[in-house]
């Protein structure tokens, strides 16, 4: 598989737990511990802290997930916390995908909808699967999403599938008789303070605490019970202007509403999201996209369109229903795509700083045939170890490029002083790989035997098997392909070798090639050295 990085093995994840909308705090609490009892039953739990119609302390992953504004009562967060990864035989990843196969049942007995989030490796991203919708007006961008939100669930890759649509609920409202009130001298900044006072938005101040890091403020409130009935409240005292206390119910009445539906912007265009994570063997984004633009398929949209997909910028209009592919997607695009155009540069430098030094174009191009050549042991080589390809495994063969290409340099640059000394072009290149074979094949081990050090790592695993496999592979391709390529284009080879360069202009003699030298030592057994000419 391709993806941008590979799980990280984490001490924690979270479980986020959301209700319908309108249902009450107790509920929400209720529906938390038994899901918090269920996550105990995992070994290796060793604790965990439940955030219930509050907002959870977030880090980078909950700043871009927005977790600072789950405050409503059907919200609720749940921080799970792991023994030491050197404790346990599970990773973090396993661990959560077996937490989310035991609270997926309870959580749709009890009405809820849970995420089960990890830790990125990477960049955060608002979700693995992120589905950007787009239409020409309220009604239709929200009976599409609602329908992709129901693909999502029917698509074998796709888990915790949850959309930013938010449920038809009623809530309650205080009206003020705004004639009566001012005739009774009672003002609307009054009852919003009594109101604010009894339901526990209202701040008295903080506690004075030379040590504390943050203030502690004082909330006043009525009792849980209290808050939820209407005539209780409908006795609460309001003071006037004149000093008398007026009840509540004299100023106004409670009326139920149905609340709005909120409007996402993007880029001052209305959208909504439909979110979802990537499980299973295929894990990266882009099965997902793939396996949903199979179901898209034979969906069509209210307005009688299939709905048009982008992968790598929004639709261009919002006359008509479309979407774009975000979340992980779009850094696995932009990171791999940013790094092929860094390698294709890279090539291209390389391919000018060679034809500079050997005055040809045809031996360069033979020198850089090992470089693609690599993919024959990095492809295999994940396969092999089941470990995906990802950004580092992109780094490790980048990395690559410029070892194979310093092996054939050695390999060329040595038949090319052979030729100049009037040797053959074949004999040259026998001689070149008999002499370099050595040289070569202790650096490809010293790489593989560095390259072993990271290999237990989650992140820079591909890093180490790009380098490891694709090296040996390379290496082993190299002494085969720069001979024979020196052979096919011996007249390129003697050409350099001679002085000339491809347009038949001279270039600068190449150092000759060391000589062999017989000496004796003391007791006159030969030695065989080498010397340079004069």
């Amino acid at each position: 598989t391709v993806k941008m990085l590979p799980n990280d093995n984490k001490p924690e994840f979270n479980v986020v737990v959301n209700m319908p909308e309108g249902t009450a705090l107790p509920v929400t609490a209720n529906v938390v511990t038994r899901l918090s009892d269920e996550l105990l039953k995992m070994p290796e739990v060793v604790a965990l802290q439940s955030y219930t119609g509050t907002a959870s302390p977030f880090n980078f992953n909950g700043l871009v997930r927005h977790t600072y504004l789950r405050d409503f009562a059907w919200q609720a967060d749940i921080q799970v916390q792991l023994t030491a990864k050197g404790d346990r035989d599970r990773t973090s990843h396993e661990l959560a995908v077996a937490a989310r196969a035991a609270l997926k049942p309870l959580a749709d007995q009890l009405g809820a909808r849970i995420e089960v989030v990890e830790m990125p490796p990477g960049p955060p991203v608002l979700q693995t699967m992120v589905a950007e919708i787009y239409g020409p007006d309220d009604a239709t961008r929200r009976q599409v999403a609602r329908d992709v939100e129901r693909l999502f669930d029917q698509a074998e890759n796709i888990v915790d599938a949850d959309s930013y649509l938010q449920m038809p609920f009623d809530s309650w409202r205080f009206v003020i008789d705004r004639e009566k009130a001012s005739r009774l001298g009672v003002s609307v900044d009054t009852i919003n303070r009594q109101l604010e006072m009894s339901l526990g938005g209202y701040r008295l101040g903080d506690v004075k605490d030379e040590h504390a890091l943050e203030p502690r403020f004082i909330y006043l409130q009525m009792p849980l019970a209290l808050r939820s009935e209407f005539g209780r409240l409908g006795q609460l005292p309001v003071p006037s202007a004149s000093g008398a206390m007026i009840p509540l119910t004299t100023l106004g009445r409670f009326e139920q509403y149905r609340v709005d539906d909120p409007v996402y912007h993007k880029d001052l265009r209305a959208v909504e999201y439909v979110t979802g994570e990537v499980a299973g063997r295929l894990g990266a984004p882009i099965y997902g996209i793939l396996e949903m633009e199979s179901l898209l398929d034979d969906y069509t949209a209210p307005d009688g369109v299939r709905v048009d997909t982008n992968y790598i910028g929004p639709p261009t209009t919002s006359l008509q229903s479309a979407l774009e592919w975000t979340g992980e997607w779009t850094v696995t695009y932009v990171t791999f795509r940013d790094m092929g155009i860094a390698f294709g540069v890279a090539l291209i430098l390389i391919y000018i700083l060679v034809v500079g030094e050997f005055g040809n174009f045809r031996l360069p191009a033979i020198i850089m045939a090992p470089i693609p050549l690599t993919l024959i042991g990095i492809v295999p080589g994940h396969w092999l170890f089941g470990a995906p390809f990802t950004a580092t495994s992109m780094i490790g063969f980048i990395a690559l490029a410029g070892i194979i290409v310093r092996n054939s340099i050695l390999l060329v640059d040595f038949s090319r002083q052979a030729v100049a000394e009037g040797m053959p072009v074949k004999d040259a290149v026998i001689h070149a790989c008999a002499t370099r074979t050595r040289p070569i094949i202790i650096t490809a081990l010293a790489l593989m035997i560095g390259s072993s050090v990271i290999l237990s790592d989650p992140i820079f695993e591909g890093m180490a098997i790009s380098l490891m496999m694709g090296g040996m592979v390379s290496t082993l391709l190299t002494l085969v392909v720069i001979p024979l390529g020196c052979v096919k284009y011996a007249k390129a080879m003697q050409d350099v070798a001679h002085g000339e360069t491809a347009n038949g202009a001279p270039m600068p003699a190449a150092e000759p090639a060391p000589k062999p030298l017989h000496v004796s030592d003391s007791n006159g057994k030969g030695v065989i050295g080498t010397a340079k000419s004069a």
